[in-house]
């Protein structure tokens, strides 16, 4: 096993260092306008010059954000954070020159600059995602495998929604938390085993996971909104980005308060909860964010949202394990998965209804073909609407192809042993399970 992930880190990083050698270049702070010469550009990758605090909270939001959101299991804190940096580490590399290929590719060459940067941490996020149903129970090598194989489907979704369809999408609602949750979700029902040594309930480890937590969830609060308004067409387009995540997150907290102590007899909350709550208050104005024209519909939004992680962790994650026999270590489904498919949603109910009148000028920026005349609003919704199965469609195959790559007798992890309780490779508790 050892021998297996030194090998494949080493061949790995030589096929990146090489593929960068010939293709890829810096783009010319002279030219920011370069994706505007490709047909095929999506208005997510729009460079306008080296925007560095931009790129610097996405970055922060993928690698402290996302790390620190998988350290509260007991068993697993260490290794799951130690997984999440090996990750960032490869897919940060890999997908820009996926994502290159496919949108910054130019005269035989792939121009990096601010905005390929942040849209490589945006589907490293959607990787981070869907490791997040699978920790513990595959090896680093395996995670390696999912990571390059999820990254190409990844930048094939999105370019499919955004480039193919006209999708607008900023936050990521369908690209980066819907595709990320059943693409893990479908890897993790592929490698269903039964537990083959029945094992004793552990203690937690004190504090600590709950001192993980609490600064992921600071991290969120912080950093999500320049997440969610990161790919925005122009600087003007990002303030309701901006305002609409805040307000979506204030909304979805509160909720987790309303109901997690009517839904638990001991009647007292988690940090995770809340945390949990952030994040599904962030998923679902992934799409919409930039759409929302009042500030009370975010936080409507917001709060529907932040009912679904309470719920479904009490009535659908034991229908998962039990019936589909599909573990989801950190809830993934509730956190990311359905509140991401209601941002889609609520997404093609906005494009439904949007008019000059409502947007003013902004309508350029947000639905540029409504604007042009070259589509209805109801042309948009349905765009809007259809990339809602192609992202479900994608995801479960590619996560089936994955998971079936990854059960391949040479790459399985070990069997379920008590000796491996403080490994790297251990397997997380999973209550009912």
């Amino acid at each position: 096993s050892r021998l297996q992930l030194s090998g494949l880190c080493f061949l790995l990083q030589i096929l990146t260092i090489i593929l960068f050698a010939v293709f890829v270049r810096y783009s010319p702070e002279s030219s920011p306008g370069l994706c505007f010469q490709q047909l095929n550009c999506s208005s997510r990758n729009k460079d306008l010059g080296f925007q560095h605090p931009r790129f610097r909270d996405v970055h922060l939001q993928a690698l402290l954000g996302f790390g620190l959101l998988v350290a509260f299991l007991g068993r697993y804190g260490p290794g799951s954070v130690a997984i999440s940096i090996l990750i960032v580490a490869f897919a940060i590399q890999w997908a820009v020159l996926i994502q290159g290929f496919f949108y910054f590719f130019l005269n035989g060459k792939i121009y990096v600059g601010a905005q390929s940067m942040v849209s490589a941490d945006f589907c490293t996020a959607a990787i981070l995602i869907s490791t997040g149903a699978v920790l513990g129970r595959v090896n680093p090598v395996q995670m390696l495998l999912l990571t390059l194989l999820g990254v190409i489907l990844f930048t094939l979704n999105e370019y499919i929604l955004l480039s193919l369809m006209g999708v607008s999408d900023s936050g990521g609602s369908l690209t980066v938390h819907t595709f990320g949750a059943y693409f893990g979700l479908m890897v993790s029902r592929i490698l269903h085993q039964p537990p083959t040594v029945k094992r004793k309930k552990q203690q937690d480890m004190g504090h600590q996971p709950d001192f993980f937590a609490v600064v992921g969830t600071i991290y969120l609060w912080i950093f999500w909104p320049s997440f969610t308004s990161a790919t925005t067409v122009r600087d003007n387009a990002e303030p309701w980005a901006v305002l609409n995540t805040y307000f979506s997150l204030a909304a979805s907290t509160l909720a987790t308060f309303v109901l997690s102590p009517v839904l638990h007899e001991e009647g007292t909350l988690r940090m995770v909860q809340i945390q949990d709550a952030t994040l599904a208050g962030a998923a679902v104005m992934g799409m919409a964010a930039e759409m929302l024209v009042t500030p009370f519909g975010a936080l409507i939004a917001g709060f529907l949202a932040g009912l679904i992680p309470p719920l479904g962790s009490t009535f659908l994650t034991p229908v998962l394990c039990s019936r589909l026999k599909t573990r989801d270590a950190c809830g993934i489904h509730n956190v990311h998965g359905l509140p991401g498919i209601l941002g889609a949603l609520l997404g093609t109910l906005l494009a439904a209804l949007a008019t000059a009148d409502a947007y003013g000028g902004r309508l350029e920026l947000v639905f540029p073909l409504v604007a042009r005349g070259s589509w209805t609003a109801t042309d948009q919704a349905l765009s809007q609407l259809c990339a809602l199965p192609v992202t479900l469609l994608l995801a479960t195959l590619g996560g089936s192809l994955t998971g079936a790559i990854l059960k391949m007798k040479g790459l399985r992890s070990p069997p379920d042993t008590r000796y491996l309780e403080n490994t790297v490779l251990w397997e997380v508790k999973l209550g009912g399970c």
